[in-house]
């Protein structure tokens, strides 16, 4: 059981001792700093906050501590209920509110739930405020109103609906020949809030055969939640058995996405943006953004318009704040997440799964087929558990001595560039380890590549 404190939120499993997981207090502690830091930014202003959650069975206890603290605080609630994280992101974007809650642990099993928060832009809080919302939750430096000041609370449970007609609606996105090619879709929601979203939007983009799996949004998740492929058995087996054209699987939040082809293979998380950047860069040259420790594919693709790569720290926020400094026309990150500036700067598996089904329709391929027409690379994930006493820090300041021949990024952590691959180190923030993530053109290389990290550090 455990609590933990970040820049975006706080996240931790249920119930227990107050600090040390997350129980009701916690909640309350850190919904008043939030509040107390929106008040602060402009005294005498009157807020509003978007509040949105995922089906997780704690969800609705969380919600109403959320909803009543922040009425407490003086701040009126426009209560979306489920809703996934894209969705909370754009409703505060569109209903012009001052910031979001986000209750959603993620990817992260049933007995964990999380308050992610949001700026008044509908993305994440940037690092110096994050830690100002720290602060003020462990000193608790947050006061209450007195009873004619309470705000006030609205039920808004549509919303995704608006969320779906912005993405049909985008240039990208053609209704007509996904509509054509006749489509058989299925979809795997782990039982969350992708159930209500999912089979919404596909009816939207005109698919009329779909296959749904665990699409019930009781929280009650059949599998291992993280969209990863040793999760996704059922689904793919579903695919093969039921003649399936493309399976979709989204994460309780629905900000990632999985895609799995017709013979009920991996498409590859990392290839989920890799894929949508080809087809809106087929319509839209511009420059493009992924985090250090996503695949060389996306770069590979950019260039074939004759655009620039950019990469970002680790961290959907360290992602946003390059492609707007870029000017990226899309971005994202490695596991599944698709941003699209002219929707939102979030994660969104929603708008992924349009300008997927546009690109594979227009294309006239079959899933597998679309796949293999993208560069092939390997990635190779490893830790490095430190000794007693040695200092990470260290360890990378080393390393990069080490191989200053190569190029090297210190942006986050230290990624190095060989001619034949890259590896990229970050130290975890929770645990004494060393992140080695080394990515080349084959299975061997990749593990060659970690493993001559991992040799330099452990001798």
């Amino acid at each position: 059981m455990t609590l933990i404190k970040s820049i975006s939120g706080i996240r931790g499993t249920i119930g227990g001792v107050t600090g040390e997981n997350l129980t009701p207090v916690d909640v309350v502690r850190f919904t008043a700093a939030y509040a107390e830091w929106l008040k602060q930014r402009n005294r005498g202003k009157r807020y509003r906050v978007t509040v949105g959650r995922d089906a997780r069975i704690s969800g609705e206890m969380v919600n109403s501590l959320v909803v009543g603290t922040l009425m407490g605080c003086g701040i009126d609630v426009l209560n979306l209920g489920l809703a996934t994280t894209p969705t909370v992101e754009m409703a505060v974007i569109h209903e012009k509110t001052d910031g979001g809650i986000i209750l959603t642990a993620s990817h992260n099993p049933r007995q964990w739930n999380a308050l992610k928060l949001l700026n008044e832009k509908g993305e994440f809080l940037t690092d110096s405020d994050g830690r100002k919302v720290l602060e003020m939750a462990e000193n608790e430096n947050f006061s209450f109103t007195d009873a004619d000041n309470l705000g006030t609370v609205v039920d808004e449970y549509a919303f995704v609906d608006e969320h779906i007609n912005r993405i049909i609606n985008l240039k990208y996105i053609d209704k007509n020949a996904i509509a054509k090619a006749n489509l058989k879709v299925a979809i795997d929601c782990v039982n969350s809030v992708g159930g209500i979203a999912l089979p919404r939007l596909l009816k939207a983009l005109g698919v009329n055969n779909l296959i749904e799996l665990y699409t019930d949004p009781t929280g009650d998740f059949p599998h291992n939640p993280e969209p990863l492929p040793e999760h996704l058995t059922e689904i793919s087996k579903l695919i093969k058995e039921q003649g399936a054209d493309v399976g979709f699987v989204v994460d309780p939040d629905v900000d990632r996405l999985a895609i799995i082809n017709e013979d009920g293979t991996m498409f590859g998380e990392e290839y989920t943006l890799v894929a949508c950047a080809d087809y809106v860069l087929s319509q839209n040259p511009g420059n493009t953004v992924s985090n250090l420790s996503s695949t060389a594919a996306l770069r590979d693709i950019t260039y074939k318009y004759d655009k620039e790569y950019f990469a970002s720290a680790v961290g959907e926020v360290n992602v946003v704040a390059k492609m707007k400094e870029v000017n990226a026309v899309i971005g994202g990150e490695g596991n599944g997440g698709v941003i699209l500036p002219e929707l939102h700067y979030g994660r969104d598996a929603l708008v992924g799964i349009a300008l997927f089904l546009s690109h594979l329709a227009k294309s006239g391929k079959k899933c597998s087929e679309l796949r293999r027409q993208y560069p092939s690379y390997s990635i190779s994930k490893n830790r490095i558990e430190l000794k007693p006493g040695l200092n990470p820090d260290g360890v990378l300041e080393q390393l990069k001595v080490r191989f200053s021949s190569e190029k090297v990024n210190t942006i986050d952590g230290l990624r190095i560039d060989f001619a034949d691959g890259w590896v990229h180190m970050r130290k975890s923030n929770t645990e004494p380890i060393i992140r080695v993530y080394a990515e080349a053109k084959t299975d061997e290389k990749a593990n060659a590549l970690a493993q001559l990290i991992i040799n330099e550090v452990l001798r």
